[in-house]
């Protein structure tokens, strides 16, 4: 646990190549005393979308602690954009088309959070027992949807459901959504790559979330998925936030020791 003077952040992850693939191209980031949590789901196969999800956690680790939360999500984008032009000069050195990665990463500063995303990786929170979707997926079915040309039953089926719109070291720059809000003491993050939710509906992960610590969460979502044939590599972060630590706490416990020493 990471306790900062809002709130106390419980943080769990786990990652899995799946049934099918022979490599994990997922990576993920938990930096709980920077603000920042972070999946990346890789595209282009071994050598490429591992390549570029790992560079995207790389770049992102180095972002340093910020005094705003308008510091903080320019010092994120500045290390996207790194990596962003680090994919593309390794796509372009391999030769074989474009290579890249979907990603989600959730930001807190002070009492604030923003979720930014490009892609079909996915950002839940769960807030009084309610799952919300926070991210909304850069998809051609999600497309389809938000235009009133096919409709929700369609989209389970539709040919082209997993072909993203958008992903990082795709394009000349990374475009990404950004949403946010105030943060709740008993606020639950979930951060996912879709190998999870091609498995998993809501109300599945909104029960698992609700009933477990976030480490147990993360194996038991992780589980689930290979029940079902987890045909990609699955990713899960899950961050649980909690009042802070109470500073008269630890003054008590120092005062004690002292005594004790004498």
């Amino acid at each position: 646990m990471f306790s900062t003077e809002f709130f106390t952040f419980e943080t769990g992850q786990a990652t899995d190549v799946g049934r099918v693939r022979s490599v994990n191209e997922d990576s993920f980031l938990s930096r709980p005393e920077a603000g920042l949590w972070v999946v990346a789901d890789g595209m282009g196969g071994h050598a490429a979308g591992d390549f570029a999800s790992r560079t995207i956690v790389q770049q992102l680790y180095s972002i340093g602690l910020s005094g705003s939360p308008d510091d903080f999500q320019a010092r994120f984008m500045d290390r996207l954009g790194r990596a962003n032009d680090e994919i593309k000069e390794h796509a372009a050195a391999l030769d074989k088309g474009a290579i890249g990665a979907t990603l989600v990463a959730l930001l807190v500063q002070g009492p604030d959070y923003a979720c930014i995303w490009s892609g079909d990786s996915r950002i839940y929170r769960l807030r009084d027992g309610a799952l919300q979707q926070q991210t909304r997926d850069h998809t051609e079915v999600q497309a389809l949807l938000d235009a009133g040309s096919i409709t929700e039953q369609e989209a389970e089926t539709w040919p082209r459901r997993n072909v993203i719109t958008r992903a990082i070291g795709v394009s000349a720059s990374p475009e990404c959504d950004v949403t946010g809000g105030r943060l709740l003491a008993e606020d639950t993050f979930l951060l996912c790559s879709d190998g999870l939710t091609e498995h998993l509906n809501d109300s599945e992960i909104a029960q698992i979330l609700a009933e477990h610590a976030p480490q147990e969460a993360c194996d038991k979502l992780i589980a689930l998925t290979l029940e079902r044939g987890a045909r990609d590599n699955v990713t899960v972060i899950v961050m649980h936030c909690l009042p802070p630590a109470e500073p008269e706490l630890a003054g008590a416990d120092a005062v004690a020791e002292t005594e004790d020493d004498a």
